[in-house]
């Protein structure tokens, strides 16, 4: 079936047939640092009518207090850190699902937010923004050394990636026995600025892709690592849950792997026209322009 365009018509079959909304972020509720028009209006209004509301972003760079911050200096200040479930949490929180040993270290290609979310998991961080300055030597007779004792490298968005990361994340992947490969997401580009799209965290783990001959275990959407969590939290069907999203491939995917509902908005990385185009064959069950379209069909008649 065609998606539908979200209209007075379906609108009212949706709603009533959701509890828990899950919300994207990077597109959908902002761009950069800028709030998309409305939104703050559509989640009081969701909320007002008994809808839970979470955040569920691949953006791995801020941890979920970092990401609570973002919110309250957006002006939505009713979100909570126990709404956000970003990967970087999801990194940690798969480490500790699997048992990862407390002995073994995590070296992270990425932002803060993994290093913080491990410790908080109780693990030992390496890497991360630090090593963003560091040089590796090509020198005659000249050993590049990495800890032996870390036990999963986990990649995500790095704007300050360079060839001293990936050559240290390679060597644990490489040569340390059973040492973990993990991915938080493999978004080709994100909506980093307001103004325009940015290489995501494909790239990066594209790198290591090439450099350890090794595909990663991916925690973020698509997969649905994080909805086990979710589904925890809120004791709702995921047949009562819908997944608003911009992207096609992580959050509607994300939706439809999880059997929820779905909800493309065109304000961030699909247009209709790629959403329509006969070569795409992933398909929401509805689309609108932007979020707060929820509060206009909300008030129509």
């Amino acid at each position: 079936m065609a998606p539908k365009l979200l209209s007075s018509s379906n609108f009212k079959s949706l709603f009533d047939s959701v509890d828990t909304f899950l919300f994207d972020c990077d597109g959908v509720i902002w761009k950069g640092d800028t709030l998309i028009d409305g939104v703050s209006q559509t989640l009081d209004l969701l909320r007002s009518k008994g809808k839970n509301i979470v955040f569920v972003t691949n953006n791995s760079m801020k941890s979920r207090r970092q990401f609570a911050e973002k919110f309250r200096s957006l002006g939505l200040t009713s979100v909570t850190q126990d709404e956000i479930f970003c990967t970087s949490f999801a990194a940690a929180m798969y480490l500790k699902a699997n048992n990862f040993p407390k002995d073994k270290k995590v070296y992270a290609i990425g932002g803060a937010g993994i290093l913080e979310e491990l410790q908080l998991a109780g693990f030992t961080g390496l890497g991360g923004p630090e090593d963003g300055e560091k040089k590796a030597q090509w020198k005659s007779n000249c050993l590049f050394q990495h800890d032996k004792t870390v036990g999963a490298v986990v990649v995500g968005l790095d704007p300050n990636i360079n060839y001293y990361k990936l050559q240290y994340g390679t060597l644990c992947v490489r040569e340390n026995p059973g040492c973990l490969f993990i991915a938080t997401n493999r978004d080709a580009v994100g909506h980093m600025t307001d103004l325009q799209e940015w290489p995501g965290a494909g790239c990066m783990v594209a790198a290591m892709c090439g450099s350890t001959e090794r595909e990663p275990i991916v925690v973020g959407k698509p997969a649905t690592f994080m909805m086990d969590f979710l589904i925890q939290k809120f004791g709702t069907e995921t047949s009562r849950m819908c997944m608003v999203g911009d992207r096609l491939d992580t959050d509607v995917l994300f939706g439809q792997n999880a059997g929820c509902k779905t909800l493309l908005v065109l304000s961030g990385c699909t247009s209709e026209s790629n959403l329509l185009d006969e070569s795409n064959k992933i398909e929401p069950d509805y689309y609108t322009s932007m979020v707060s379209d929820i509060t206009k069909l909300m008030d129509s008649p």
